[in-house]
């Protein structure tokens, strides 16, 4: 592979020109296509193979009224202190509000509040509010028609708030990706000491992300994509470019210091730098393409989008950057850099901070090694206790108004009407479909955690009825939860007796069946990206140990994200410092996806690391001596990209939503954990203690694995151009032709 790239490094910036002008066509190109043929997103999320889509799928058949799927909102009304919500002068400001509700934009429905849904002290009641679309799909205009239609009420003296999944403001897209860039300028121009260095990668991300997302809204108009569905390929798009980037044009700078000519030093970048490229691609594609298999929609679309985005930053490492190095020249390497005599001195200056911190390492390794692993499994431990549910109204601000509504029905009703369960009672196959739902409600009722259960409602054809039950403890109570398996538990009895089938739908329901998928989901899911990832990286480094040293230390970085997730969103630690207002269980779909942007990024420090060890051992290097030496040259890169990353993600903590704060959290940590715990820490003192032993591979297996050559060993074979003089801008041009 390395002569292969080495070819293509040299073809690239030989014909520098040609491949500026194809990547810059195809970028012209992409953006035609996705201004005539883009088409619009979608805002549906679904969860195939759950007890709650199915109910949802089955009441937008029959129930296409009910808004099923749609956003919902709850407008709560509470009486001043010594009054009634049913004086005769808050029952007229209440019917006004109503009556502005139902007039919004995209509403289906609105309950009175007075007629069901007040509790017997008369003091608190609550306007359902039910829309035709989903939350992702409201405008600011819809959720101010709520605030708007809640001023009679309130100037009548009452109090008005409101919850529910309609009032979540959506974020604003684009600053954590301009902050990305920032921090990314900085931290390059820090460690390249030059403008232009400091420049490419950057302008090489750009480029790619561009491309990756104009092609996505190309497919858009071929596929149902998702809103959300870019969102991943942007925010990893942009790290991976300019990680593959930062590392061939650091392996450039060192092949011109070595004082090869800008031709063979673009070549030799590509042949061995490329090779490290190319196979990180690889496992980071294996790690979000694999997130089909938890087969929901949302994450399937996104983990592809985000994989054709690594693609595209592969190709263009691979390509444009080394075409725009021609262009660059010398200039990558800083004044100081093109002036032999300061370059001179600087290589004759102290030790850099990598290689001293290399030498530290290999010189204990068997202490620094326990005091890192026992780090990280003390860091761990809150993990056990880890419990996966969606964010709700409960975990707003104390200031916000869907939390002053949660709070209001707690006080009123009970924790149990903010979570309300739907149960859909399908009757086409009974003899008797209004019997069989009032036996529906009364084996629910007789259940423990019920507080009420409501009257069934039919559809217009009479065969299907709509049972809303009203738990007695909290949204995320595992008591909740056992009910909603204990009410599921009671179908095959009422099959047997009615010949009706009941199912469990609603937010409550949705977020139970969310977790339990993804929990499931899990072990299938790091099982696929392990074992592709073990073969690949056996296949890279002709080593079956350092493949596993490489995954364990993955491990050891999940585990303990989890157990730091755990201890601060969970239990609330250090809440204040992250600017947390309440704690509750850790979002469903963060575990998936922690690991699967996880194991991509630490597969890509893992690579870029292990890959100039092992070259340095090729070439003859004792073990210890191949550790210190690639570890000196990589470690300066690896840092630089992981400072960049952990800015990027903490910038995702400053957010108002717990969401996205979690998930900022989340990946911050974990890159600080792999890259300087485990790549950097653990990596090196694992490395020196297997010594020749990590590169053993049984002979049988050696005969099979084809030769890969990430270490260029086969570039040596090649005859040395040195001397040859640099192509000239007009020879380039005659060649082209």
């Amino acid at each position: 592979m390395a002569t292969y790239l080495y070819r293509l490094g040299r073809f690239s910036f030989r014909r520098r020109r040609l491949i500026l002008a194809l990547w810059l066509a195809t970028l012209a190109i992409l953006g035609v296509g996705a201004a005539t043929l883009s088409g619009p997103t979608s805002d549906e999320f679904s969860i195939p193979g759950t007890e709650a889509q199915e109910a949802i799928d089955l009441l937008g058949q029959r129930f296409p009224g009910a808004g099923a799927g749609g956003a919902q909102a709850r407008v709560v009304f509470a009486a001043p202190a010594g009054e009634k919500l049913t004086d005769e002068a808050n029952r007229t400001a209440i019917a006004q509000t109503v009556a502005r509700l139902k007039t919004g934009p995209q509403v289906a429905t609105v309950t009175d509040p007075l007629q069901g849904t007040i509790n017997q002290a008369g003091t608190v009641a609550y306007a359902q509010v039910t829309y035709k679309v989903a939350a992702t799909a409201l405008t600011d205009a819809d959720r101010e028609a709520i605030t708007g239609a809640a001023e009679p009420s309130r100037a009548a003296g009452l109090a008005v708030e409101a919850g529910g999944d309609a009032m979540q403001e959506q974020a604003p897209a684009g600053s954590s990706e301009v902050l990305g860039i920032l921090v990314a300028a900085v931290v390059l121009v820090i460690t390249f000491g030059s403008l232009v260095a400091a420049g490419l990668p950057l302008l090489t991300a750009i480029l790619g992300v561009g491309a990756a997302v104009l092609g996505i809204q190309i497919a858009s108009g071929f596929v149902d994509l998702g809103s959300s569905t870019s969102t991943l390929a942007l925010m990893l798009g942009l790290a991976v470019a300019i990680d593959y980037a930062l590392f061939i044009v650091s392996r450039f700078r060192h092949e011109i210091s070595a004082g090869r000519r800008d031709e063979e030093a673009v070549a030799h970048a590509v042949g061995t730098a490329g090779s490290a490229v190319t196979f990180a691609g690889l496992t980071v594609f294996i790690a979000l393409a694999a997130l089909a298999v938890v087969n929901i929609p949302v994450l399937t679309e996104m983990g592809l989008a985000a994989a054709f985005a690594v693609v595209i930053a592969v190709l263009i490492a691979l390509t444009l950057l080394p075409a725009l190095l021609g262009f660059a020249g010398k200039r990558v390497l800083g004044r100081r850099g093109r002036d032999p005599q300061a370059a001179s001195a600087h290589a004759a200056a102290k030790p850099t901070v990598g290689l001293r911190w290399a030498r530290f390492v290999t010189g204990r390794p068997v202490t620094v090694l326990i005091v890192a692993v026992l780090g990280l499994l003390v860091l761990a431990i809150p993990g056990l206790d880890l419990r996966l549910g969606l964010p709700g109204d409960n975990m707003a601000g104390t200031e916000t108004t869907q939390r002053k509504a949660y709070d209001m029905l707690t006080d009123g009703f009970g924790p149990g009407f903010n979570g309300p369960l739907t149960v859909v009672v399908d009757a086409a196959s009974s003899p008797d479909p209004k019997n069989a739902a009032a036996a529906a409600a009364g084996v629910i009722k007789a259940l423990p955690g019920v507080v009420t259960v409501s009257p069934p409602v039919l559809n217009p054809a009479g065969d299907t009825a709509i049972l809303q039950v009203i738990p007695a403890s909290a949204p995320d109570s595992a008591d909740t939860e056992a009910l909603v398996h204990a009410i599921r538990d009671q179908n095959s009895a009422l099959r047997e007796r009615t010949g009706a089938d009941l199912s469990i739908t609603g937010t409550t329901a949705v977020d139970i069946d969310m977790s339990d998928k993804m929990g499931s989901a899990l072990l299938p899911y790091l099982t696929v990206i392990v074992v592709l990832a073990f073969l690949l990286l056996t296949l890279l480094f002709r080593s079956v140990l350092v493949p596993l040293k490489a995954i364990a230390g993955f491990l050891l970085s999940v585990v303990a994200t989890f157990g730091a997730v755990v201890a601060v969103f969970q239990w609330g630690w250090l809440n204040g410092l992250f600017g947390i207002d309440q704690a509750g269980p850790v979002m469903s779909m963060l575990p998936v996806f922690l690991i699967g942007i996880v194991f991509g990024l630490a597969m890509d420090y893992e690579v870029f690391l292990v890959s100039r060890m092992r070259e340095e051992h090729v070439h003859g290097a004792e073990p210890t001596q191949a550790v210190v030496n690639g570890f000196a040259h990589g470690a300066r890169v690896v840092t630089a990209a992981a400072i960049i990353m952990v800015s990027v993600f903490s910038g995702f903590i400053l957010s108002p939503e717990s969401l996205v704060k979690s998930i900022g959290f989340a990946l911050a940590a974990a890159i600080l954990f792999d890259a300087f715990v485990v790549r950097m820490t653990i990596v090196p003192a694992v490395m020196t203690l297997l010594g020749r032993r990590a590169w053993w591979l049984p002979r049988w297996l050696d005969r099979v694995l084809p030769d890969i050559d990430v270490e260029g060993d086969k570039l040596r074979e090649l005859p040395d151009e040195r001397s040859e003089p640099e192509h000239t801008s007009s020879d380039l041009v005659t060649a082209g032709r």
